[in-house]
């Protein structure tokens, strides 16, 4: 029989709740430990595309997501009065690519939830718990905890996010593995009103600024502030206390027009803020000994790629593939992870253009009219339909994803 490995996750999210699955499935034994005291069902609205689709189905959820999918018919640009000057509506034909709203659109939390009901009958899990360092040889990995235990384990995952820990101890001192686009983006929740309907508008500012406004419930609305800045302090503020966060996202957007007095109100009430830098994690490793990384800290390729969580769940897809069939030779495994997984993770990567992103974020009150009037002219002529039903591949490109990680067995049985 093939041997049983002790895997440590570090992080318990998409990624790593994903890797759980597919590992308990292969006979091994899963502890996941969430540095937040519970699980983080929280988060703005994600989308599934391509591979990820399909990685989703093959772990039998697709049902599951389906039924917690939010209703987003499309994406309207609008004017200071909050009139539609544009709208490209979500492709549903079932052929070509995704438009700039999934069909499969879901608030994150509750894939989070989807994803731990479906690994948690296998999975040890330890909430408010985290790997503050760890030692590793040629036979294990120790790993030391927040709580002041340590536990032995075959093989150790960082699946801890775009700012993982895990990523930085094993890459070398001074390495720095983020690319940057110049762009950054706060999101929060405020009540929904009868005007939000189930279009997401987005409005442009002056100064590279957007507001986009999303509506996933009968209560609330998502808002998200967008802005290009390259300084010091944009990159900064990320790390600072919620409250000044707050402050200087509302101190670059107030008396910008339409609603934003609204979301700027509607922040101090918030069930939560998250202010970020867009990135991506770029290394030229993914591992090193009995040291793996999965999801965002190994690839994050940004909320632009549309591929972000999609590429979570096909990197631990396989991960945990390869691990199931070498469980004998975690190098091999390892090796082969990378191999099969990188053409994946360039081709998403590639679909963040900093040019493109910068047209779409125009700096002058005459730039975003030319830009609104070329979007309306475009979608008058049905462009962005015929692109998006007549395209030949989606964000993922042609890659396939291999064989599944275990023979398929439905849930229950």
């Amino acid at each position: 029989m093939a041997r049983s490995l002790r895997v440590l996750v570090a992080g318990g999210g998409v990624a790593g709740q994903a890797l759980a699955y597919w590992l308990v499935r292969g006979g091994h034994r899963v502890t996941v430990v969430e540095r937040f005291p519970a699980l983080r069902a929280t988060g703005a609205q994600v989308d599934l595309r391509g591979q990820g689709i399909e990685a989703v189905e093959r772990m039998g959820l697709l049902d599951a997501v389906r039924d917690e999918l939010v209703d987003e018919a499309g994406v309207a640009f609008v004017n200071a009065s909050g009139k539609a000057r544009a709208t490209i509506m979500a492709n549903t034909s079932g052929r070509g690519r995704q438009s700039l709203t999934s069909e499969y659109e879901i608030m994150r939390g509750d894939l989070v939830r989807i994803l731990h009901d479906a690994s948690r009958e296998g999975a040890e899990y330890a909430f408010g718990l985290s790997v503050d360092g760890f030692t590793q040889d040629e036979h294990k990995v120790l790993a030391h905890f927040s709580d002041g235990s340590s536990g032995e384990f075959d093989l150790l995952v960082g699946a801890d996010g775009q700012g993982s820990r895990i990523r930085r101890a094993i890459l070398p001192d001074g390495f720095d593995p983020y690319w940057r686009v110049g762009i950054h983006m706060a999101y929060w929740f405020v009540p929904r009103i009868a005007s939000d309907g189930d279009i997401r508008d987005t409005y442009m500012v002056p100064g590279g600024r957007q507001i986009m406004r999303r509506s996933h419930n009968a209560a609330e609305t998502q808002v998200y502030f967008v802005m290009r800045e390259a300084s010091e302090e944009a990159s900064a503020i990320h790390r600072e206390p919620v409250e000044r966060q707050q402050e200087f996202w509302a101190g670059r957007f107030r008396g910008a027009g339409w609603q934003t007095e609204r979301f700027i109100e509607g922040m101090k009430a918030s069930p939560f803020f998250y202010s970020q830098e867009i990135l991506q994690v770029r290394t030229d490793t993914w591992s090193q000994g009995r040291v793996v990384l999965v999801g965002d800290a190994a690839h994050c390729a940004s909320p632009y790629s549309g591929m972000g969580v999609s590429g979570g769940l096909v990197g631990a897809y396989v991960l945990a593939g390869e691990i199931n069939r070498h469980p004998d030779d975690l190098p091999a495994a390892l090796a082969n992870y990378d191999a099969v997984l990188r053409p994946f993770v360039d081709e998403i990567q590639a679909e963040v253009n900093p040019r493109i992103l910068r047209l779409g974020m125009p700096m002058t009150r005459r730039a975003i009219d030319a830009f609104l009037s070329a979007t309306a002219l475009a979608c008058f002529l049905h462009v962005p339909d015929f692109v998006a039903r007549h395209s030949k591949k989606d964000r993922g490109g042609d890659w396939r994803l291999p064989e599944s990680p275990v023979p398929f067995r439905p849930r229950g049985r």
